[in-house]
This record gives structure tokens, sequence and C-alpha cells, in this order.
């Protein structure tokens, strides 16, 4: 197996419950994957597979001044797929067949990260490992595991969007 490198692009929301611990919920679009070697589960032959994703984790995060932790559940909608074999890219099927995938995935995040200004801007650079709990695959052992290194531009509320005027 080998990781597989892809993007990610979304949104996040962080309520604070106290200066310490707030709930950080987030909504983007993530590419998964990997590839696999000769002789594989799948095939005898090298495999690459992609799926592309709508993301949906809620975490816990702890702040330790600039630095934070999170951890917490995320689910996932795979909405498109692809699987590279000799060359040929096809796509993969999400059907109930035995060679099909399943669309829902499921796992845990947990990760850290620190936050710094660029130019008034606050960044974060965050780490997080994600543990898959949900097999995506119809017929074999499957799960979605990945290292995601991210940068997070953020610019707080002037105003608590929530508020009643």
């Amino acid at each position: 197996k080998k990781s597989t490198f892809g993007a990610q692009v979304g949104v996040s929301f962080q309520a604070g419950i106290t200066p310490k611990v707030s709930l950080v919920s987030e909504l983007y679009f993530i590419m998964k994957g990997g590839a696999l070697n000769a002789n594989n589960p799948l095939t005898d032959d090298k495999t690459t597979l992609r799926f592309y994703a709508l993301e949906l984790p809620v975490l816990a995060r702890f702040n330790m001044g600039k630095f934070y932790a999170n951890a917490g559940p995320s689910i996932a909608y795979n909405f498109y797929g692809t699987r590279k074999m000799e060359g040929s890219t096809t796509a993969v099927s999400f059907n109930g067949s035995s060679e099909a995938f399943k669309r829902l995935d499921a796992g845990i995040q947990v990760g850290a990260g620190y936050r710094f200004k660029i130019k008034q801007k606050s960044v974060a650079l965050d780490v997080r490992y994600t543990y898959g709990l949900s097999n995506i695959s119809n017929d074999q052992e499957m799960y979605n595991r990945y290292l995601n290194i991210s940068l997070h531009f953020s610019k707080p509320w002037k105003t608590n969007p929530l508020g009643i005027k």
C-alpha cells in the first residue's frame, strides 16, 4: 500500500464552550484513496483507488495557547470514485454488487494544530489522523485511514451570527 495525495477544501465553525474548550464542526470536499502494489486483494495489477467525498467531522477542541488538540467522529459520503489499472482509469461502482464500494464512510479523527498570524490573518497548521471504522468495500476488508495535513485560514465573527438584536 502506498499513500496518494489529494485536495481538501471546505468551511468550519468553532463554537466556544469555555476559554479552553470549543466544539468545531466542518464540512469539506476531500480526495481520499491509495495505491496498491501488484498482486493485491483486488487484482493482480498495480491499482490506484481515488474517492471524492463530502466529509463532516464534529470535533472537541482543547485550546492551550497557540496550540490545540482535536478529537471526534466524522462521517463522509463518497459521491464519486475512480480505479486506475494498467494505465486505464474507470469509475468505481457504488451499487450493491460484490465489486462495488459503499458510499457512506464513518471514522474517528484525532489531531493537533498550531495557530499563528500572517498580516492580521489567523492561520492554523492542522495535522490529523482519521481512523476509518466503516468497511467501504462490499467483498473485501477495506477502510479509509489517512493522515491529513492542512492550513486553515480563519476570520473571527465581529458579532455573534446567531445573536438576536
